[in-house]
């Protein structure tokens, strides 16, 4: 392992793609430092932490923003990651932006140009959001000026100001991604998950008085195990065998190999969580808007009917993101194209009727693991003495799974760059791989020689 670390900035091209990595990712950081004029940061913070309540936690933990601060990036990668679920969506069910996607990366490119215009209309209603929402909650407090906030200038200057700071965090996630290492806007999230943690921990240790050191142990321990949980599941598949049909030329008999179609457990990833925990802001924000209570007494965060309607959600979006993402009729007609099938099924419809219901298996599992997943930030501090909400919700829900999900991919992407170069990965498997191939590379090189 630590030869492994050693390794990544001994090659210069790692290196610099790692210093890159971090030099704009501290460009990030930095923006929650840029005010926005006309506000006192310090009262609204206080004002945010006493009515953002969950809905701010949730949104932040998916934007990678700090809604409420009213900061240069206050509304992080979230217009851009919304833009990309519509996108998403819509290239399964419009028959020009499939036929677009399938043309390769020149038409992935078109679909991407198409997301960045779309987050434009995307950050100005979200702008709009944070000015009707912390910001007047701030004015009426004080914390603003109101003849200043009545002026529609400073209004559109606050609009133009958070659409661009948004603009900029896209920007630079995709510069992470082009010359850095990873999806950038993947590390803008968990960055902004992260950057969180130092002062939860304050807050749980504050909170425990003398027991602190117990607590931190446990909540290290109880986290290890979470983790464990979430990769031993994201990386677990069910491996389908797929024979390919042989084909005699001459005296040469070609194809007969024999692989494996593999399908996750964890199919949908994260975004059913997500789609469940928006349809539970729009309640909310439909009471603030009528000025009532109903869903907030109905749906209390942690409640009984919270917790059950929730993880109906988590079910219903992780079979509809599934049966989107994963076209077993497409993947049959494809097998039988190419002379493949699987062992003992006749190609064509048999084959997509047995993924399907493999599939459906899998997802429910899959499905499964996200409700454990999404409920444990309420069972935590319902059930944790002391246990601060934002903490609890950083070790359940989105937060753990993008920032494992992130480090897993993080980790395979630099092993398979130390690999190319023969040099041992982070891990066992990484160093085995690369110590066989250089062993049968000089093997063969050798056996050549001899031949000669």
């Amino acid at each position: 392992m630590s030869a492994g670390f050693t390794n990544l900035f001994r090659v210069p091209e790692i290196r610099r793609k790692i210093l890159i990595t971090l030099g704009l990712l501290l460009a990030y950081r930095i923006g929650f430092h840029v005010p926005i004029p006309g506000v006192n940061y310090h009262q609204l913070q206080v004002l945010s932490d006493q009515t953002g309540g969950f809905a701010f936690g949730i949104m932040n933990a998916l934007s990678g923003g700090a809604l409420g601060s009213c900061m240069l990036f206050t509304l992080g990668v979230m217009p851009y990651i919304s833009a990309s679920i519509i996108f998403s969506l819509l290239v399964k069910v419009v028959p020009s932006l499939e036929a677009l996607s399938k043309e390769g990366q020149a038409g992935q490119k078109i679909i991407n140009q198409y997301t960045r215009y779309a987050t434009v209309p995307i950050c100005v209603i979200q702008a709009l959001f944070v000015i009707l929402g912390p910001m007047k909650d701030a004015t009426a407090s004080g914390v603003i000026d109101a003849e200043l906030f009545a002026s529609p200038l400073y209004k559109l200057g606050i609009l133009v100001t958070l659409t661009t700071g948004t603009l900029i965090v896209m920007w630079i996630g995709e510069q992470i991604t082009e010359y850095g290492i990873g999806n950038g806007i993947s590390l803008i999230i968990m960055a902004g998950i992260v950057a969180d943690m130092p002062s939860m921990l304050t807050q749980l240790a504050s909170s425990t008085e003398g027991n602190w050191i117990q607590s931190v142990a446990q909540l290290i321990v109880l986290y290890v195990l979470i983790v464990v949980g979430i990769v031993y599941v994201t990386k677990g598949q069910r491996r389908i065998p797929i024979q390919q049909g042989r084909q005699m030329r001459g005296r040469r008999v070609y194809g007969g190999q024999r692989h494996y179609l593999p399908l996750r457990v964890n199919q949908a990833g994260v975004m059913p969580i997500i789609f469940a925990s928006v349809m539970f802001i729009i309640p909310t924000a439909l009471d603030k808007l009528f000025g009532t209570t109903f869903f907030e007494r109905a749906f209390a965060w942690g409640g009984f009917w919270y917790i059950l309607f929730y993880s109906a959600l988590v079910f219903v979006f992780s079979f509809f993101w599934t049966s989107l993402m994963f076209q077993p009729k497409e993947i049959a007609d494809n097998l039988k194209e190419y002379g493949g099938f699987v062992p003992g099924l006749r190609p064509g419809a048999r084959t997509a009727e047995f993924l399907e219901s493999v599939m459906f298996k899998v997802t429910l599992a899959g499905a499964t693991f996200l409700v454990v997943i999404a409920v444990l930030p309420q069972v935590l501090s319902s059930n944790v003495p002391n246990m601060p909400p934002g903490l609890a919700m950083f070790l359940g829900g989105t937060s753990i799974l993008i920032v494992v999900g992130v480090i897993l991919d993080l980790v395979d992407k630099v092993n398979s760059m130390l690999v190319m170069r023969r040099y041992e990965g982070l891990g066992e498997a990484g160093a085995g791989w690369a110590r066989r191939s250089a062993t049968s590379g000089s093997g063969s090189s050798s056996g050549g020689r001899g031949a000669a």
